[in-house]
């Protein structure tokens, strides 16, 4: 891949392959001399970290890692990290990973050096005023996956063990200082881990795009993401190693994640609950309900699904791209139906009830019920699009 680009939006991003590279000059410019690295179980032991690690080391940088973070992380993961980072005397964290890992990273850093306890900084109205600035160290994020966008995003979420709920902690200082957006870092991914985080880059455009509110710059990011996830999601899945594919996929995640400061809606507000009680692939789940939540928010949506259909060259109706959505999932093996995750009926009330409790819910261009909730959840367990 020859594109190489370097970008201040919506921070400082260093896009191309081989920028790995750079990560020791972008601590520097952060002002990290100690840094952290904290990533995923699963991703610590792997050649790529390894690899990160020992540019580090030539460089001079004696980096720790910390990687007890669960696929859904939870609060004892962040407190765990801020013990290690404070036991070490750690001066910034390198956020590396999926969005697991980068979500984990940043809160820890954010919580370093706060003396409340971290759902106090929950994403509800002003409470993120309610942290010290100077106690929040700075982040360099390294993302592995193409998904979450969480590299370019002022927030992490973390699931509440106590109630199964995953909950936004929110602070703008949370935004990376520099971003290496590498797209040879995501050529290891298992095909799953691709097709599942690929969707959820589709889903945080699609949902954002939807959103209710004037907000034309978060538009029109949204529907570029859209169309470079429908043509490169394929590509990726088939040819792991198209790296110009991977890198308009980080494009799109990143993408989305921009986006969405304008909302999100009822596919993540399912699939919060489903993954906080289920433990699912936060992007699979989302596939999973991205046509059922479609179908529901119809009425509103479709002039705008019409207007994005003819720009990704479909037929310009509601039709055309639900049947893309559609045929998208069938050919990368996405379970059409919740009862094909092995998900079944048991918790449906409970799940509604967290569904429009979820911050996410807001943003839905119908109004979430719990009726509507419950209606699309049965409908995605049974696999009844129309």
């Amino acid at each position: 891949m020859t594109t190489r680009a370097n970008w201040n939006y919506p921070t400082v991003v260093r896009f191309g392959a081989g920028r790995i590279a750079e990560l020791p000059e972008a601590l520097k410019a952060a002002g990290i001399s100690r840094p952290l690295l904290v990533t995923d179980a699963g991703l610590a032991g792997l050649p790529v970290t390894r690899r990160v690690l020992d540019i580090l080391r030539e460089a001079g940088y004696e980096a720790a890692l910390f990687s007890d973070v669960k696929p859904n992380p939870v609060s004892a993961n962040v407190e765990a990290g801020i013990a290690v980072l404070r036991q070490g005397n750690h001066d910034g964290v390198i956020a590396f990973g999926g969005g697991s890992g980068l979500d984990t990273a940043k809160v820890i850093a954010f919580m370093a050096g706060q003396t409340r306890p971290m759902w106090d900084f929950e994403d509800i109205g002003d409470w993120w005023t309610r942290a010290d600035p100077s106690g929040i160290l700075p982040i360099v994020a390294v993302p592995t996956t193409a998904g979450t966008g969480s590299e370019v995003g002022r927030a992490g979420v973390i699931t509440d063990e106590r109630t199964h709920t995953k909950k936004v902690i929110f602070h703008p200082l949370m935004m990376p200082k520099v971003v290496i957006a590498d797209p040879e870092l995501t050529v290891g991914m298992p095909r799953f881990i691709t097709v599942g985080t690929g969707f959820d880059a589709l889903a945080h455009c699609l949902e954002a795009y939807c959103a209710p509110g004037y907000h034309p710059m978060a538009d029109g990011i949204a529907v570029e993401g859209i169309r470079l996830a429908l043509e490169n999601l394929p590509k990726v899945a088939v040819e792991p190693d198209d790296i110009e594919a991977r890198g308009h996929m980080m494009s799109a995640a990143a993408m989305g994640a921009t986006a969405f400061q304008k909302g999100l809606g009822g596919i993540h507000a399912l699939s919060h609950p489903i993954g906080a009680l289920y433990d699912t692939h936060h992007g699979m789940t989302n596939a999973v309900f991205m046509p059922y939540v479609l179908v529901a928010n119809r009425p509103a949506i479709e002039d705008r699904i019409k207007r994005l259909a003819a720009y990704l060259g479909l037929e310009p109706t509601f039709e055309a791209f639900l049947k893309a959505i559609l045929d998208l999932r069938r050919e990368l093996d996405v379970p059409h139906s919740l009862k094909d995750m092995n998900i079944d009926g048991s918790e449906h009330e409970r799940i509604a009830e967290m569904a429009i409790a979820d911050p996410t819910a807001g943003g839905n261009p119908v109004r979430l019920t719990k009726e509507l909730a419950l209606r699309i959840f049965d409908r995605a367990l049974e696999g009844q699009v129309g």
